[in-house]
């Protein structure tokens, strides 16, 4: 791993006026990585990255490569709040206090909806509260039991109080039959909207 400053050209554009609002240079820190015994049959990694971060040590070169590590999960969160998930684009709101609310409370959303991918196989042992109320363990519960079948593959391997048991409920009720492939964010998302419908409906049935 190495870095160094560059200075870049602006681009050559056809239009002189556009060209001119450009600074003629910019400053910038060229970070490299480069993966020097990869596995056996495996391309070797070799980024290089542009940053406005300054990169004095190695760990600053290892804190820039963290962030480009995290590519995919942005990508996930973006791919989850646009148009195959919570489609924020299609909202006819203005973009004031009003959509910025929206487009928080969406990213939240979101952001629940991978914190539930990555703990569908329980590895980081996460607890239930971690994306739901504790509160909601009983309906939770509840809904577990009609959602699993008689089979091994149907029936909810993870602990009672897990963010990974309430991810399989989830999962679920997205259309994961729970035996082909893992449940993606997608149908992580439709079966969180499930979810929260159903665990309303449970309030509002204890409020009575």
């Amino acid at each position: 791993m190495r870095a160094r400053e560059v200075t870049l050209k602006r681009p050559k554009r056809n239009h002189p006026a556009e060209a001119a609002k450009l600074p003629k240079t910019v400053t910038l820190t060229l970070v490299e990585a480069r993966e020097v015994d990869p596995p056996d049959g495996v391309t070797p990694v070799h980024w290089r990255l542009l940053t406005t971060h300054k990169v004095a040590t190695l760990a600053d070169a290892c804190r820039i490569t963290g962030f480009y590590r995290q590519r995919w999960t942005i990508e996930q969160v973006f791919r989850v709040m646009k148009t195959k998930g919570f489609d924020i684009e299609a909202v006819r709101v203005a973009e004031d206090g009003p959509f910025e609310n929206l487009t928080t409370a969406t990213l939240i959303a979101a952001i629940q909806v991978l914190q539930m991918v990555r703990e569908r196989d329980g590895v980081a042992g996460r607890p239930l509260q971690d994306a739901l109320d504790i509160e909601d363990k009983p309906a939770l519960e509840a809904i577990c039991q009609t959602l699993e079948g008689k089979t091994e593959k149907q029936k909810n391997p993870h602990p009672k109080g897990s963010l990974a048991y309430a991810s399989w409920v989830c999962a679920r009720l997205g259309g994961w039959t729970g035996y082909y492939g893992k449940p993606g964010p997608i149908a992580m998302m439709h079966g969180l909207q499930a979810l929260k419908a159903m665990l309303r409906g449970w309030k509002l049935r204890n409020d009575v």
